[in-house]
């Protein structure tokens, strides 16, 4: 696919904060790693000591997953969640912009033979959203022609450089917008192999609720709808930052077998613990800032606290 074509609008005045934050960002990350480590180690404390919905929400989940944790014990994991927040800052930056060579040092890419035993067939990459998301899908896209699906930004600007970014790796791959689903089975029905991530709450339309961590949870079904008429195959992808700070390891697994099976809640119910084992592993990089249970079945309460309006006096 050919790069995102620039447009002469973009260069607007409105946007021209935007373009010095991106080249403020892109300065920044030509720092050395372990500089830019701490940096976002730092930077995820000062968004912890802030505050404001997103702790809020990190903070309920992590409630609602690990109650055999207690209340300090979440604490200190809510904290290194948002440094690993602040880290995918850089990573971000890193994953777009470094140059090649650099970046593959970071990097070890493990399961490149799943992809390879494929054979022309198409595959979902199922992954997740840990907060390394950019470093796991770069590092592949090095290595193998990877499509993805993603959702548009709102700043022109952003979504360019996003789309620019992610397709700089592989000359020869393709993003689709989420709602592109006609276009995302006519591209696994010819072979290939997209980036997916099925883990979030999209609301209750094409959706089933099944257990996560334990909670009744909105669930897309489409992950077996996709294997099955994209007559693909499922490969669950994951990408951890090491904790020495040497880098990143990532992981294409094994097919899943006997998937999808006819079964809708079966199938949910797999690819939600499948998501919920790899999470369990390095629950310091998953991505809990979401609303991962706002769709409730019917007659259920808001599972989410209000946060209380500021009084003057």
């Amino acid at each position: 696919m050919e790069k995102p074509a620039f447009n002469r609008s973009l260069l607007h005045p409105r946007y021209w904060v935007t373009w010095f934050s991106m080249g403020l960002w892109w300065l920044v990350a030509t720092l050395p790693y372990p500089l830019l480590l701490e940096l976002g180690r730092r930077l995820g404390r000062l968004m912890y000591r802030i505050g404001g919905s997103r702790l809020d929400i990190a903070r309920r989940n992590l409630e609602l997953c690990f109650p055999e944790l207690d209340q300090a014990a979440r604490e200190q994991l809510l904290k290194r969640n948002f440094e690993s927040y602040g880290i995918a800052l850089f990573e971000v930056a890193i994953s777009w912009w470094w140059p090649k060579n650099r970046f593959e040092k970071l990097v070890q890419v493990d399961g490149l033979e799943h992809i390879e035993r494929l054979q022309g067939r198409g595959a979902l990459l199922m992954a997740l959203h840990y907060t390394t998301l950019e470093i796991g899908a770069q590092a592949l896209s090095l290595r193998a022609t990877i499509d993805a699906m993603y959702r548009p930004h709102n700043n022109p600007v952003y979504d360019y450089m996003q789309r620019r970014g992610r397709l700089s790796r592989s000359p020869h791959s393709d993003v689709y917008p989420r709602k592109d689903v006609r276009g995302m089975m006519k591209a696994l029905r010819s072979g290939r192999v997209i980036w997916y991530a099925p883990d979030q709450d999209y609301g209750p339309k094409q959706s089933v609720f099944v257990p996560f961590f334990g909670i009744p949870a909105a669930t897309v079904t489409a992950t077996a709808k996709f294997a099955e008429m994209g007559k693909a195959a499922v490969l669950p992808f994951t990408q951890v930052r090491s904790e020495d700070g040497s880098g990143y390891r990532v992981t294409v697994h094994p097919p899943l077998e006997g998937f999808p099976s006819g079964d809708e809640l079966a199938d949910a119910s797999r690819i939600n613990q499948i998501v919920e084992g790899f999470i369990r592993e390095h629950p310091d990089q998953y991505l809990w800032a979401h609303r991962r249970f706002k769709t409730r079945p019917p007659g259920e309460q808001s599972l989410y606290h209000k946060r209380k309006a500021k009084t003057a006096g």
